[in-house]
């Protein structure tokens, strides 16, 4: 696979049933799938989009939405729950793009613990999704996860994305939401990954869960 054509997808409970053999098959070299938001059931679809995924050989990766006034404790022990043993082949991700009434320094304290207990838990650093207004506007630039890969979002026709300070570069951008691609029904979000097939399966690394339970 051409390092061109590394496209990929982010899906949830709003793509419905997804025939993940057709995915596959019109090239698509990873999907990241959404497990949890705060500390509900998870998402309805997660299960069946995380088993499907795997049978037809596309590189996984689960992501949760972050809700800042929710403890972020409890919204790392539900993430950790959800995925059980099956980790997936991309490192975790936290999906981070709003406040929810918490101030900015609340917000990133907490994203912060959910991002430590993940990593701890899990021996991978978890990636950061955000958009780039809401990063340089409501955060102010917040230097805290340089050291995390960054998945940004935004949908523009441009040939980059802008990328928020204090990263140079991102590893992965949602371009746009109205994609469509064989094996879903409706619009589904498109992202690229920044670099060769080979720096791609180096973040699918496969590690053993560690025990959720062992979290304080």
């Amino acid at each position: 696979m051409a390092e061109a054509s590394l496209q990929g997808i982010d899906v949830s409970h709003y793509q419905g049933k997804i025939d993940w053999q057709k995915v596959v098959a019109a090239e698509q070299a990873f999907a990241f799938i959404k497990a949890t938001d705060g500390i509900g059931t998870g998402d309805s679809m997660f299960a069946a989009n995380w088993k499907g995924a795997r049978s037809a050989g596309i590189r996984r990766g689960s992501y949760h939405f972050f809700r800042p006034l929710t403890s972020p404790l409890q919204q790392s022990k539900s993430f950790l729950a959800k995925l059980g043993d099956d980790l997936g082949e991309l490192p975790p991700v936290l999906d981070f793009e709003l406040l929810g009434g918490a101030s900015a320094g609340q917000a990133l304290s907490g994203a912060k613990e959910w991002m430590d207990v993940v990593e701890a838990a899990t021996g991978r650093k978890p990636i950061l999704y955000t958009g780039p207004s809401f990063w340089s506007s409501t955060l102010h630039d917040a230097p805290v996860f340089t050291g995390h890969h960054l998945w940004i979002a935004q949908y523009t026709s441009a040939a980059a994305p802008r990328i928020p300070s204090p990263w140079s570069k991102w590893t992965f951008w949602q371009h746009s939401e109205m994609g469509v691609v064989p094996g879903i029904a409706g619009f589904v979000d498109l992202n690229r990954f920044n670099g060769t097939l080979t720096e791609l399966e180096h973040l699918c690394e496969r590690i053993s869960l560690q025990s959720a339970t062992a979290v304080s």
